[in-house]
């Protein structure tokens, strides 16, 4: 599965997100960036392989900024590759996204016959693409995702920064782990407990069809389908690091055997579906 983590706040957002991202590790990847707004434009670096070699890519150029985005990649929709991994970064906006999205063929179509250019091979630029078209006809950040959940279908952990809104982080859950972690002026969100540990322990768990904006000082959770505002309760995470990587059983095995549903879940999303009755099992 992959990997999600992003800032917002004072602090400098390009360590938060690596020192996130080395403990999404476990997971598995094949690339890894991030993108970081750098009080003018989203900067990205991305990099096939080891999370080093994104490491390498930053100390080459660093990237200076409060608010950002990381991403690990495991292959689904393209190859592993550089233009493949994440985020994906169109006209300004930029998407990480955990998941399938199983209308990618119609809407790759749709897109590319209103001028839309690719330059990846994945599903989730064409997230950007849709998000990228309602803001340039006039739509707020918020708008602007709430429409693009709307054309899309599948399972989708998804977490969204434009440069027109530099000041905020915009999330969706739908069957793919997101959480949101609270500080003090500053607020984070990840696809898994760990990343953020080190920095919180309130932690706020979005539910399926939820979407939440994120500021460095507040936390709105709605409904996709709605603009009302949900109350979440907010959960004080005692685990350590390590537990928590742990999922909070006593050890990895245990872990490992409560997940093996959801891991063959995951192995077969975008190769499966059992409501339109089609398989692929190919690459």
């Amino acid at each position: 599965m992959c990997g999600i983590i992003g800032y917002v706040g004072p602090k400098e957002a390009t360590p938060i997100l690596i020192d996130g991202l080395r403990r999404l590790e476990y997971r598995g990847y094949d690339s890894a960036g991030v993108a970081i707004f750098d009080g003018q434009h989203l900067a990205l670096r991305r990099a096939k392989g080891k999370l080093s070699r994104l490491e390498s890519a930053l100390a080459e150029s660093p990237l200076h900024g409060h608010l950002g985005v990381g991403h690990t990649r495991w292959a689904t929709h393209g190859r592993p590759s550089e233009e493949n991994a994440h985020p994906h970064v169109v006209d300004g906006v930029a998407v990480v996204h955990n998941g399938i999205i199983e209308n990618h063929l119609q809407l790759r179509a749709d897109l590319a016959a209103s001028g839309s250019i690719f330059r990846s091979e994945t599903d989730t630029e064409l997230v950007a693409h849709l998000i990228a078209r309602q803001m340039r006809a006039g739509a707020g950040l918020e708008q602007a995702v709430r429409h693009a959940l709307g054309e899309i279908r599948g399972a989708f952990a998804l977490v969204i920064v434009a440069e027109g809104e530099p000041d905020k982080i915009i999330v969706a859950k739908n069957a793919s782990p997101l959480v949101i972690g609270l500080g003090q002026g500053e607020n984070f969100v990840a696809s898994d407990i760990p990343a953020i540990l080190n920095h919180t322990r309130e932690i706020i768990f979005l539910d399926e069809g939820e979407m939440a904006v994120i500021s460095a000082d507040r936390v709105r959770v709605t409904a996709i389908a709605s603009d009302v505002e949900i109350e979440k309760s907010v959960t004080h995470v005692t685990w350590s690091p390590v537990a928590a990587e742990k999922g909070g059983y006593k050890h990895f095995m245990l872990k490992e055997i409560h997940e093996q549903s959801g891991t063959i879940a995951d192995c077969m999303r975008g190769r499966m579906n059992a409501e339109e009755g089609w398989i692929h099992l190919g690459g």
